[in-house]
């Protein structure tokens, strides 16, 4: 039989967590979200040399009766006294009577020292933290507060857990800035910041790992060691470290071995699959969805209002974005031309109507008569020296007849994939969703926050390939008399094209600081969650200049 609900056994790791910030306690061990950065992976390298030195004997404890279980770096019997041993990285805080450790280590090393004493009953116990940094070891004895201060953290633990929602960021700003967690938290987004105050960089600017795409009909991607080796049908094998990719993609006819999947599923590393015309069937997600963070999502968009208030954001957000677009891209070209004029001022129109809509058909009734402004108006965007097969005539798709519409929804299915990507990635359902009713294979969550990336990721560097006359109308695309592809070369040159456009940063209107916009998607599938836990207010509110 399991364990009474709030009666599981808290990791002892944990209890340093919770002294340091109770919300980074909740995300790591009730969310399960657990971010290796820079700093933890110098702890795991220190842990290794102790043990390479002979000097570490790690010890794995629990108690039920404490209700605490982990491993302790080292326990030993000096002159009588059963010494507890922590190991830390860093250096010892400061004293009136010199060094002393850190509130969290001196929990955790108690907490260890509780477990040593029932596991070795009877004489005296003392704490010892050693702080590599400085060389210095912090001693204390497991004194009857120090005792009480875990009972009553082992406590806290169990309350928070049984919790459906995250404890509020914490009010120590400083501490923000060294948590691993910080950049899934996004404390500085939460908290009110006068108006044109700087919020400081904790959501980082970019990934600096690949997406690896692989485009080759009858591919096979393996597995060696830590590498992922992808195989041509003719040709030599590629191999590429797995700590550099994000997300494998193949496109078509490609293998990817049990051995592979296992690989990227264990590195947290998305693996999606496209068709060979360029559709999106669905992908394997490399993080996971905690029950808690998904309830949450459920209940808030159960609610119709709530749906519509997110909605009418979302599609003013789009629809500024076409408005914005047009007027940059016809800059200094007389705004007489009638079909550029015209969607201008019908789309300055419709923008108050996006908040004003009263139900979500209506507000895809604004959102229809804005598409349909802005795609008469975007041919104008091509220059007059433009290949007449490279032309746009209007949207149409399933499938594309014409070569713009080839490329634009070739895509726009890379867009999609990058939202779904990191929807499953932040924890969430790509199934339900605000705004899109569900239908095919396609989550409506995706589709309805790419809508908000169509513009910038796609038809800006689009139609500015296209007046570079970066596309050849013959080798670039297949023809049928049904419709069109995009050949080998044509999707090679489509994927880099977007890639591209993903590393180019962008400074966001409302935060203040720069990302990528790869890095963009993240972060409004992250400030879509704080609409219902946390600050709400920040979704859908960049904008293009």
């Amino acid at each position: 039989m399991g364990a009474e609900p709030g009666t599981e056994s808290i990791r002892v790791h944990a209890l340093h967590a919770l002294a340091y910030c109770e919300r980074l306690f909740y995300l790591e061990e009730v969310e399960e979200i657990r971010v290796a950065d820079a700093a933890v992976y110098a702890g795991r390298r220190l842990h290794v040399e102790l043990a390479e030195d002979g000097e570490r004997v790690e010890l794995e404890l629990a108690s039920e009766a404490l209700g605490l279980h982990g491993k302790v770096d080292a326990v030993r019997r000096r002159d009588g006294v059963l010494v507890v041993y922590e190991h830390k990285r860093g250096r010892p805080a400061q004293g009136k009577q010199g060094p002393e450790a850190w509130p969290s280590d001196r929990l955790q090393a108690g907490a260890y020292a509780l477990l040593a004493e029932e596991r070795f009953p009877g004489g005296p116990i003392e704490c010892r933290v050693r702080y590599h940094q400085q060389d210095t070891t912090v001693r204390f004895p497991l004194d009857e507060p120090l005792r009480q201060q875990v009972r009553e953290a082992v406590a806290r633990a169990r309350t928070l857990r049984a919790r459906p929602a995250r404890p509020p960021v914490t009010a120590e700003e400083r501490k923000c800035a060294r948590c691993s967690l910080a950049p899934v938290c996004l404390p500085e987004e939460e908290r009110v910041k006068p108006a044109g105050e700087p919020r400081p960089r904790l959501f980082p600017e970019d990934d600096t790992r690949q997406v690896l795409h692989v485009t080759v009909p009858g591919s096979r991607v393996g597995r060696e060691a830590e590498q992922l080796v992808v195989a041509p049908p003719e040709g030599e094998e590629v191999r590429v470290p797995v700590r550099t990719v994000s997300a494998l993609i193949a496109h078509g006819a490609v293998q990817v071995s049990a051995q592979a999947l296992g690989l990227c599923v264990h590195n947290a590393i998305g693996v999606h699959w496209f068709t060979a015309g360029g559709r999106y069937l669905g992908g394997l997600g490399g993080g996971g969805g905690n029950v808690q963070r998904r309830l949450r999502q459920y209940e808030a968009l159960r609610q119709e209002q709530v749906c519509l208030a997110l909605a009418r954001r979302l599609v003013l957000a789009k629809v500024d974005g076409q408005l914005r677009f047009l007027l940059r891209a016809s800059r200094g070209e007389p705004e007489a031309r009638s079909d550029v004029a015209v969607a201008l001022r019908d789309l300055r129109a419709l923008l108050p109507r996006c908040l004003e809509a009263g139900s979500l058909d209506s507000l895809r009734g604004v959102e229809g008569a804005a598409a349909a402004r802005y795609f008469g108006a975007l041919p104008s965007l091509l220059g007059e020296d433009v290949d007449a097969r490279m032309r746009f005539d209007g949207r149409n798709r399933r499938p594309p007849r014409d070569r713009f519409n080839a490329v634009l929804g070739f895509l726009y299915n890379l867009v999609h994939r990058e939202v779904e990507a990191a929807i499953i990635a932040v924890g969430l359902d790509p199934a339900f969703g605000f705004y899109h009713q569900p239908r095919s294979s396609a989550g409506p969550l995706g589709l309805d926050l790419m809508e908000q990336f169509r513009v910038p990721l796609v038809d800006m560097p689009l139609v500015a390939s296209i007046n570079r006359k970066a596309w050849d109308p013959e080798a670039d695309f297949e023809l049928t008399p049904e419709h069109v592809w995009l050949s080998k070369a044509g999707r090679a040159k489509a994927i880099e094209l977007y890639e591209r456009r993903k590393r180019e940063t962008w400074k966001h209107n409302v935060l203040g600081y720069s990302l990528s916009y790869a890095r963009m998607v993240e972060l409004e599938v992250r400030l879509l969650e704080k609409e219902w836990t946390g600050s709400p207010g920040l979704f859908a509110k960049f904008r293009l200049r």
